[in-house]
């Protein structure tokens, strides 16, 4: 099965030896997309020194001011990271995540993104990623050098598109109840930038109905954002729940008014009939 539909994401990459490694990592296993999102000084002379032979994937990435407009035309965002936290619990290894990624990526357009050399993603970063992937080391070193850490989930995705190349429908496998897992067929799921919208009004909505902490509305919309990226949000699942937003900022605005208004008319209406 091809990566085509695969790329790769480096935001604010700080080595440019480590975006052509990059590249040289991602064309060992035909993956093509290469995206850096501010890079603080991109210098292709150094880059190419590092890509060798994959000097064309350079001559086709491309910049972008932030990861959210770098990931707007993909369906699943997995972001990688080797520390723990609590917007970072769940993180699942590349081998167990290329299980259920391969597959999908007949609909899906997917993107995995890895962080500055010295810092990884923040959680600002992670808000943008719909899973997070966490490749197993020794306890004492955990930290990669980020074209290792491509080169690795590359070739674990590229080894999960040999296993699956049949003529069977695509199908992901997910984590069952047991050990076996259950395997479903693939869907396609909204863009990443019709999911941000949607989060977005969804959060303007909650915090006007006092459900957000205004000083940090991000807590709980990143608990949201865990439980819907689990899901795999389809068109029709983005369009219910911009829905219920939109109900949700109709009654923080009009809806309590009248609401609460009902049972003074029908305490009205009982002392006339009296």
């Amino acid at each position: 099965m091809s990566l085509a539909k695969l790329c790769i994401i480096l935001v604010r990459p700080k080595y440019s030896g480590n975006i052509g490694a990059t590249a040289r990592a991602m064309d060992n296993f035909g993956v093509q997309d290469l995206r850096l999102v501010e890079p603080p000084a991109f210098r292709r002379q150094e880059a190419d020194t590092m890509a060798v032979h994959a000097r064309g994937v350079l001559d086709r990435l491309r910049i972008y001011p932030s990861l959210r407009e770098a990931s707007a035309d993909c369906q699943r965002v997995i972001g990688t990271t080797c520390r723990s936290g609590l917007y970072r619990e769940g993180g699942r290894a590349p081998r167990s995540l290329a299980a259920e990624l391969v597959p999908a990526l007949d609909l899906n357009r997917s993107a995995l993104v890895f962080g500055p050399e010295d810092t990884g993603l923040t959680n600002a970063d992670l808000r943008y990623c719909h899973g997070v992937a966490t490749i197993p080391t020794a306890a004492h070193f955990r930290s990669l050098n980020v074209a290792q850490a491509v080169l690795i989930c590359c070739y674990e995705l590229f080894l999960a598109g040999q296993d699956t190349a049949t003529g069977d429908p695509p199908t992901a496998q997910y984590p069952g109840d047991g050990d076996e897992s259950v395997h479903v067929a693939a869907r396609e799921l909204a863009l990443a930038e019709r999911q941000e919208f949607m989060y977005d009004k969804l959060q303007q909505a909650l915090l006007k109905l006092g459900f957000l902490h205004r000083d940090n509305p991000d807590h709980i919309m990143m608990a949201f954002r865990r439980i819907l990226g689990r899901a795999g949000l389809e068109d029709r699942d983005v369009r219910i729940l911009l829905g219920l937003a939109r109900q949700i900022d109709w009654y923080a605005t009009h809806g309590w008014r009248s609401q609460s208004s009902e049972p003074a008319r029908h305490n009205t209406q009982s002392a006339h009939r009296k």
